[in-house]
C-alpha cells in the first residue's frame, strides 16, 4: 500500500511520488510533497498553488524565474533571475498572471518561479 496522502484537487488514493512532487493520475494534478496539510477551513478552495520549492504562493507575491522561458509567438525570452512583482493567481495549467518588464503581460507555470 503506497504511503502518498490522497489528491488535494479530486481525493483520489491513487496518488504516486515522482521526485519531489506527489502526482494524481485521475486528474493530473501535482504538487510538493513538502506543501504540507491543507487548512480545512479555507472556504472550501482547494487550490494551493505552490513555487517550485514547495512554499505556497499568494496574490501580490513577487517571485524569481528560475528557466529560461520562450515567449511563445516571439523571439523573446523570459532569462533566468527575472523578478515578477504582485503576481495574481489564477485557474488552469499556468496558474500565474503577471507582468514581465520589457515584456509584457504574461502567464506562468508555477513549477518555473521561486518565491522571493
Amino acid at each position: 500500500m503506497s504511503d502518498t496522502p490522497p489528491c488535494i484537487q479530486c481525493g483520489s488514493e491513487y496518488t504516486y511520488e515522482v521526485q519531489d512532487m506527489i502526482t494524481c493520475p485521475v486528474c493530473g494534478y501535482e504538487w510538493h510533497k513538502y506543501a504540507g496539510p491543507l487548512d480545512d477551513n479555507n472556504d472550501g478552495d482547494n487550490n494551493v498553488i505552490t513555487d517550485a520549492n514547495g512554499q505556497i504562493l499568494q496574490d501580490g507575491d513577487t517571485v524569481t524565474v528560475i528557466k529560461d522561458l520562450k515567449v511563445r509567438g516571439s523571439s523573446s525570452v523570459v532569462k533566468v533571475g527575472t523578478k515578477v512583482k504582485n503576481i495574481r493567481l489564477v485557474d488552469g495549467d499556468h496558474d500565474i498572471d503577471c507582468k514581465i518588464p520589457g515584456i509584457g503581460a504574461m502567464q506562468l507555470k508555477s513549477e518555473f518561479v521561486k518565491k522571493v
